[in-house]
C-alpha cells in the first residue's frame, strides 16, 4: 500500500511541477485573459502552491482570480469527505448485516483534518493573539509539510514503481490532461 501512495503522490506532484511551465506558456500561447487564466489554473492545477506559482507567473488578476478559485475547490473536501465517509459507513453496515444507518457496527469518523482546517480557518479570522501568530504557525506546517513530502519521497523508488507498475502514473497523467483540457475548452466556450 505505501508504494501505490508513493507513487501517486509522486505523479501528483510531478505534474504540479510541469503545470509551473506549462500552464503559463500555454496561457500565453492561446492568448487567454488574466481571469480566464485564472479559473484555469485554479480548476487544472492540484496543488495550491503550484496555481500560486503558475497565476503569478502570468499576472497579477490571474493571480487573485487563481486563489479564489482553488479556494474554492479545496473548500469542497469538507462536504464531499463528510458525505464519502457517511456512504462507506454505511454500505459497511449493510455489508455487516446492521440496519442502513445505524450505529451499531461502530460510529462514523470523520477524518481529524478537516476538524482541524475548520478550526484553525476560524481561529485565524476571529481570534487575535492566533492571528498574530499565524506566521510562525505558517512556518511549522511548511517545516511539516516538507517532512512529509520527504518520507513519500523515501518510499518512491524504482522498485515501488516496478511493484505497481505505470498504469497508475499514466492514468495520473491522462486524468490531468483531460481536466486540463476539458476545463480550458469550457473557459474558452463561456468566454469569461
Amino acid at each position: 500500500a505505501q508504494a501505490e501512495i508513493s507513487i501517486a503522490l509522486g505523479t501528483v506532484f510531478m505534474l504540479n511541477a510541469v503545470a509551473l511551465y506549462v500552464f503559463p506558456a500555454m496561457g500565453h500561447l492561446l492568448g487567454l485573459s488574466q481571469q480566464q487564466f485564472g479559473i484555469w489554473s485554479g480548476i487544472a492545477i492540484h496543488d495550491v502552491s503550484s496555481v500560486v506559482g503558475a497565476a503569478s507567473a502570468f499576472g497579477p488578476e490571474a493571480l487573485t482570480t487563481a486563489t479564489a478559485v482553488k479556494l474554492s475547490r479545496t473548500l469542497w473536501i469538507i462536504p464531499v469527505s463528510l458525505i464519502a465517509g457517511l456512504l462507506l459507513h454505511r454500505q459497511r453496515d449493510d455489508r455487516d448485516g446492521n440496519a442502513a444507518g445505524s450505529s451499531v457496527g461502530g460510529r462514523m469518523t470523520i477524518p481529524w483534518f478537516i476538524g482541524g482546517f475548520v478550526l484553525a480557518s476560524v481561529a485565524g479570522t476571529f481570534i487575535a493573539p492566533v492571528h498574530n501568530i499565524a506566521p510562525a504557525l505558517l512556518g511549522v506546517a511548511k517545516t511539516g509539510m516538507t517532512l512529509t513530502l520527504f518520507l513519500i519521497g523515501i518510499g518512491l523508488s524504482r522498485s515501488a514503481l516496478k511493484s505497481v507498475g505505470l498504469a497508475p502514473v499514466l492514468q495520473g497523467v491522462v486524468l490531468w490532461i483531460t481536466i486540463s483540457t476539458v476545463s480550458l475548452m469550457a473557459i474558452r466556450w463561456i468566454g469569461t
